[in-house]
């Protein structure tokens, strides 16, 4: 048995002056999703955080050089370089986002790495499996799996989020096939 997705009847409201379906009349929009890491440390929190490393390794660097000991300064000096590189880092791959857009013909999935990559995944959702550990633990994948293919998302959100984007997504996919009739 074939799914085949049937358009229903058109309301002459959608038709354009040439009597063609308006493009934001094609696809109703069933599920609209963006993903993105979470950081709880503020940009203002940043900026503290550093003046308090900062400080530190200046106060200690201070008494080092006093007594005698000059060249642990500049070992704190690389200590404080390398907290800022490591947040800096934290920070860019947090730029990372997942956006989810399913209508009844498709399920597309596109990743926009933080340096500006990006890459789209198209599912048919009459085939489509959300799979998810059932209870999720902290290390389980979201996995989206269709003929053979399967891609794993949200691998950056908490296993709480993880289950709340698959029972939505799930919930979603049910009114998808709903919209599309059996052959």
């Amino acid at each position: 048995m074939t799914a085949i997705c049937r358009p229903a009847p058109v309301d002459p409201a959608r038709l354009g002056p040439e009597g063609k379906l308006l493009p934001e009349a094609r696809d109703k929009t069933l599920f609209d999703a963006e993903l993105r890491p979470h950081r709880s440390l503020s940009p203002r929190g940043f900026l503290l955080l550093m003046a308090g490393v900062c400080a530190i390794s200046f106060t200690g660097g201070l008494a080092f050089y006093l007594a005698g000991a000059w060249p642990v300064v500049g070992f704190l000096g690389a200590d404080a370089l390398l907290i800022y590189l490591a947040f800096k880092i934290n920070y860019r791959s947090g730029r990372l986002v997942e956006t989810l857009h399913l209508t009844p013909r498709t399920l597309t999935v596109r990743r926009i790495w933080p340096g500006g990559r990006s890459r789209s995944w198209e599912f048919q959702p009459a085939w489509l499996q959300v799979d998810l550990a059932d209870p999720p633990r902290h290390d389980s994948p979201l996995v989206l799996r269709s003929h053979g293919r399967s891609l794993s998302i949200g691998s950056f959100l908490t296993k709480e989020e993880r289950a709340e984007v698959a029972e939505a997504l799930r919930a979603a996919l049910v009114r998808a096939r709903a919209a599309c009739k059996p052959a």
